[in-house]
This record gives structure tokens, sequence and C-alpha cells, in this order.
């Protein structure tokens, strides 16, 4: 995480009184589970742990885009953001759990991935049958569970908002989680695919991935969604779409950089943990792309054999990231990545918002494009 991003996330106490709300949620949950039984405080326990964690860059854009709108702090309808905020961490919070089980990821913020807590959990009890699915199927109904909170979170803080107010708001919501929806299922038939004959269609598929699944929901909605609260008018939605969007890109292909060349110790993964998933990214479809322009047929073939191997020791898992490096990839994702940040910081400054929402907007956004986890 960017060292900055713990004082901009905190500026207004944004960060505490949405996890304030966030705890709350989970209190609740907690009771109702322990109503059906006993044996289910085990849910609410890894809910709060995925909670925990995260750098809160969703809410804090959709608060501080309010702001910038004409929002003001300490009101009813600054609550109402806040709660909105930690529908937005309960989304993703959602994704997370359905999204490790889709890519079978081993951890997750430091911690054992759900299904694999789940599975341990069976195995330490003794349980009968298979404890793999017993995890998957624990860690489906836990992003179940986080979603419904979310719509619930989501709801209550458009309980008390103008109609109109509401209604645009919650147009921005439901689109932004049909397309997380769609993008994790552009994903899933993106690794079932024929990959590597075709770079350039490759990293087409990955582009289309990226706007779906996160550059939308991570900085383009949040930021239009602060903006719809702030009943800001049509043309000002246009405009965060449009500087939100190649943020969101950026933002996510720095993710994918990370996920091969991150420090376990920053990014709560082990290194390597992208390649052994086989995650069809920008930077792999440009490796492949750039060997095959030099005719580099060992390269091209380590990485068509290799990326996706569960068995990829850390040994392994050096020499490809070697490989991919020596193509010269990553530079292209970074000079992708610098592209698409100029083109919404240009955007940005353009917008005509004050200070200290400005600041603050400005500040978010190279915490999501220059951060190290």
């Amino acid at each position: 995480m960017s060292t900055a991003t713990p004082s901009l996330v905190d500026v207004e106490d944004v960060r505490p009184r949405i996890d304030a709300v966030l705890t709350s949620h989970v209190a609740q949950l907690r009771t109702v589970l322990s109503a059906a039984s006993d044996d289910a405080d085990v849910l609410a326990d890894a809910v709060a742990q995925i909670l925990t964690g995260g750098k809160r860059l969703r809410a804090a854009f959709c608060y501080w885009s309010w702001r910038a709108h004409g929002g003001v702090p300490g009101t009813r309808e600054a609550e109402a953001v806040l709660r909105v905020g930690a529908a937005l961490e309960l989304f993703q919070a959602a994704a997370l759990f359905h999204d490790d089980v889709m890519d079978d990821s081993d951890t997750r913020r430091g911690f054992p991935a759900a299904h694999r807590a789940f599975a341990h959990l069976h195995a330490r009890h003794g349980l009968t049958g298979d404890a793999e699915r017993f995890g998957m199927s624990a860690a489906i109904l836990l992003g179940d569970l986080t979603l419904i909170a979310s719509e619930q979170e989501f709801a209550r803080a458009l309980g008390q908002q103008p109609r109109r107010r509401a209604e645009r708001s919650r147009a921005v919501f439901d689109l932004m989680r049909t397309e997380v929806t769609v993008g994790q299922y552009l994903d899933v038939l993106a690794q079932a695919l024929p990959w590597g004959d075709d770079p350039a269609g490759d990293e087409v598929r990955a582009r289309e991935v990226i706007r779906a699944k996160a550059a939308r929901y991570s900085v383009e909605h949040p930021i239009v969604l602060g903006a719809a609260l702030a009943d800001a008018g049509e043309d000002e939605l246009d405009a965060c779409r449009a500087l939100g969007l190649p943020l969101g890109e950026a933002f996510q292909l720095r993710d994918d950089l990370l996920g091969v060349f991150g420090d376990p110790q920053t990014t709560g993964k082990p290194a390597g943990d992208d390649l052994r998933e086989g995650k069809r990214t920008v930077l792999t479809a440009r490796a492949v792309a750039r060997a095959r322009a030099g005719s580099d047929d060992a390269t091209v073939q380590l990485l068509r054999d290799r990326l996706g191997d569960r068995a990829l020791s850390e040994a392994d898992v050096t020499v490809l990231a070697d490989a991919i490096r020596a193509t010269g990839a990553p530079d292209d994702v970074e000079a992708l990545i610098e592209d698409l940040a100029d083109r919404a910081f240009s955007l940005m400054d353009a917008r005509p918002w004050t200070d200290p929402a400005r600041a603050q907007l400005i500040g978010l956004a190279h915490a999501a494009v220059d951060r190290h986890a």
C-alpha cells in the first residue's frame, strides 16, 4: 500500500466511520447467526476477517467525489454517503469470496482464502465428505452473505434520500454489480479459451475483463456514485465516467504487475500467485507478443506451458517472472499505466472542483496507480 493511503482515507474520519458501520453490521450478523445455530458464528468470523483488510479506496473515492460535487460534511447526507461507502466495501468482500473460489486462490490479505480456511476446519474437526467441496460451499455462502449485507447497507443509506437522488444512485449501484458479474464470467471464459496463439486478441479480452470486472467498480462507479449522491448534473456524471474508467484501468494494470513482481510482505499474497493461477492479463499477453516478435520460441513455450501450473515452485516462479521481465512487457504495461493515468489526471485538472476535495481525489488517484500493494 502506498504510504500516503492511510492519511488520505482517514481525512474527515472516512475510514474509521466506515469501519464503524462495518463493525456494527458484523455484530448484527452475529446476532442473526447465533439465533440460527451456535455452529454459524464461524461465518461471522470470516466476514469480520475479510473486512479488516483493504485500502477503503472505493469508499473514499465515493465520499470525496460527493464532497467535490457540493456535499457538506457533518450532515445527515454525509452519514448516508459513508453508509454507501460501507456498502461498496461489503460488495467488494462478496466479490473477493467468490473470486477466490473461481481462481482457486490460496490466500487473501495475508490469510488463507475462505475456501481454504473452511476446508482446514473440515479436516480439523474430522467431518465427513470432501473437505475441498465443503470449503468452496462455505465460501460461496459467505459471498452471498456479504452481498446481502451490501444491499442492506445501500438500502438503509437511500432510505431517507429524495426519490430522484435515490433512483439515480441505485441505477449506478445496480449497473456496477451487473458489470462485475459479467466481468467475472468473461474472466472465467478467458481462462478456458485457447491462449498464446493470438496475443493481440488475448490482450483485447484481458482489457475487456479489466474494464467490466475491475476498472469500473474500483474507480469509475464509486466516483460517479458520489456525484449522483450530491445531485450532480448529467454532464458532471459523464465527466466522472470519462476520468474514472482510464484511472480504473491503470489501477488494475498496476495490480497485475504486483501479482507477478510485488513483494509478498506488502501485497499479502505469495510471490507469483497470479502465475500459478494462470491469470490471462495484459502483461502476459504482451510478454508472448514480444517473445514472438523476437523469435524467442523458448520463452513463448515457457509461458504457454507453465502459466497456470499450480505446482510451480518458488524457483519456477522466479524463472517465469524473469522471462516475462526480459521480454520488456512490464515496461509496456508501465507505459500503458502512465498513459491512462495521464489521461485521467488531465480530465481531473479540468474539473471545477475545489479543495480539500480536489486534493483528496488527486491524492487517491495517485495512491491507486502508484501503489506497491
